[in-house]
C-alpha cells in the first residue's frame, strides 16, 4: 500500500513537472510575441481548470488532482498576460457566443447537489474554451504551439494515472481535456501543412 501511495506521489509530482515544461517556453514565447494565445479561450480554462480542482479534491482525487491544481493557477496567469500583452484581438462575435455560453454555465457548477455534476457541467466548459482558440488556429495556425498541446495531453494522462480515486468525478476532466488537447494539435498541424502546400 505504501508503494502504491508513492508512486501516485511521483506520477503527480511528474504531472506537475510536465506542466512547468509545456507552460515556460509557452509563457517566453508569448512573451517573445511568436504565440498569441485568444484569451477569451486562457480564462474560460483557468476558471473552470481551478472549480475542477476543487471538485476533483472533494471526491478523493489526492495527489492526483495537485496538477489540475497547478494548471489552473497558471492557466490564469496565462489569460492575464495574454490580455496584457494584447496578444490576440481578432475577436470576432463567435468567440463571444463560446465565452457567454461557457460562462453561463460556470453558475451551474454551484446549483449542483454533487462533485460529479459540477465536473461534467465545467468539462463541457472546458471543452467550449477551446471554441475561440480552434477559430484562431484555422485561419492563423502558425501563432499557436503545437509541442504545448501535445505536452497537455501527455500531462494529464499522467494525472489520470496518479488519481489515487477511480470515479467520472476524477477521470473525466483530465480524460477529455488531454483528448481535446490532442485534437487541438492535429488541427493546427494539419493547417499548417495546408498552407504550406496552398492548400
Amino acid at each position: 500500500m505504501d508503494n502504491l501511495v508513492l508512486s501516485k506521489e511521483l506520477l503527480s509530482g511528474l504531472a506537475v513537472i510536465l506542466t512547468f515544461v509545456a507552460f515556460a517556453p509557452y509563457v517566453r514565447a508569448i512573451m517573445r510575441g511568436e504565440t498569441k494565445p485568444h484569451v477569451f479561450s486562457w480564462f474560460i480554462w483557468g476558471a473552470g481548470t481551478t472549480v475542477v480542482f476543487v471538485a476533483q479534491m472533494s471526491d478523493g482525487a489526492g495527489v492526483g488532482a495537485w496538477p489540475i491544481g497547478v494548471s489552473g493557477l497558471i492557466t490564469i496567469f496565462v489569460a492575464f498576460l495574454a490580455l496584457r500583452k494584447s496578444a490576440d484581438l481578432s475577436i470576432v462575435p463567435l468567440d463571444w457566443f463560446f465565452l457567454v455560453l461557457a460562462l453561463s454555465a460556470l453558475p451551474l457548477w454551484i446549483l449542483t447537489s454533487t462533485p460529479l455534476a459540477a465536473v461534467i457541467i465545467l468539462t463541457i466548459v472546458d471543452i467550449l474554451g477551446f471554441g475561440p482558440s480552434v477559430r484562431k488556429a484555422y485561419h492563423l495556425p502558425m501563432e499557436e504551439n503545437v509541442l504545448f498541446f501535445l505536452l497537455g495531453a501527455l500531462r494529464n494522462g499522467v494525472v489520470v494515472a496518479a488519481l489515487e480515486n477511480y470515479s467520472w468525478t476524477t477521470v473525466l476532466f483530465p480524460a477529455a481535456v488531454g483528448i481535446a488537447c490532442v485534437l487541438f494539435a492535429a488541427l493546427i498541424a494539419i493547417r499548417r501543412l495546408a498552407i504550406r502546400l496552398n492548400v
